[in-house]
This record gives C-alpha cells, structure tokens and sequence, in this order.
C-alpha cells in the first residue's frame, strides 16, 4: 500500500518532526560526521517547535503518511516535502524546492518522484544538495536538476552544497 501524501497541519509536527531527523540520520550517514550528525538530530524537542512554527508567505509543505496504521509517532511520517519561493539572492528561478526527504523504508518505492510531483510538478525550481549525496543527485538528475555552478557550505552539518536548477 503506498502512503497518502496530504498538505501538512499543525498537528502533525511531533511526526513531521522525527520523519525529519531520523531521515537525516538516514540520508546523511557517510556523508557527515557521525558526532556531528548525532547531535543536529537529536533534539526532537526543538524540531517540533520548528515545525509547530508557521512556515511564511508562500510556503508549503505536504507529508506522506506511513500505511501502517500501528505505526509509533516517530514513523508515522514516511517523507514530506516542503516548497516555497526562492530564498537565495540570486536565485535562478523564483521558485524553491527546500527540502524532500524519504524514511529509507520507503526508498526505492516511487515516493521521492510522487512527492516531488506534488510539490513542484512541472515547475522552474532550483534546490541545495550536499556535495557526495549521490543517492540525491541521481534522484534529482533523472527528475531534471542539473548543476548551475553555484556552491556554499552548509555551516550546520559542516559540508559544501551544490545549487540544482531545472527550468
């Protein structure tokens, strides 16, 4: 059975919250410093502020519901994405994907694309991505992303980024 993707409500930040972390246990695992990465993903109270916190003018965020019913509250979330428009000063098109993430349960199951396809669809949109997260740049790459040459370092997990564009 495949997870109901819905917009996100308030209600929903304690699950959105750890869908958020362990993914990116999950997803960064390798790629940053397994001290570092421990502790930007252990404190679930000050994630659940962040999602409780209204997302601003224009932004959006859907999550994917785990079908199993009995699921605890740390999965219940099986991916979300969040949209808005674009945040960087010289963004090359107005619109941002800001983040998309998958539980690795559910990697390999069409839900990235399924979530990318609610929050974009077939919109310009440009995103980061850690340099080295191959898994992402081959989703990305085969959704239309290609680099524009712009890069930064992401002082919170200590690793250089990428900026993709597709337009």
């Amino acid at each position: 059975m495949q997870p109901e993707i819905r917009p996100f409500t308030p209600t929903d930040a304690e699950a959105g919250a750890w869908c958020h972390l362990l993914s990116w246990r999950e997803a960064y695992a390798g790629l940053a410093p397994d001290d570092l990465l421990l502790e930007r993903t252990s404190d679930i109270a000050r994630r659940i502020e962040r999602w409780s916190t209204p997302l601003g003018a224009g932004r959006t965020r859907w999550i994917a519901l785990n079908p199993d019913p009995g699921a605890p509250i740390e999965d219940q979330v099986a991916g979300f994405v969040g949209i808005g428009p674009g945040r960087d000063e010289d963004s090359p098109v107005p619109f941002e994907l800001e983040a998309i993430y998958t539980r690795r349960a559910f990697w390999k199951t069409g839900l990235g694309g399924r979530l990318l396809e609610v929050g974009v669809g077939e919109r310009a949109a440009y995103l980061w991505v850690f340099e080295g997260n191959e898994r992402a740049l081959g989703f990305y790459r085969r959704h239309g992303f290609v680099p524009d040459g712009a890069t930064h370092h992401d002082d919170y997990f200590d690793l250089g980024e990428i900026r993709l564009v597709r337009s």
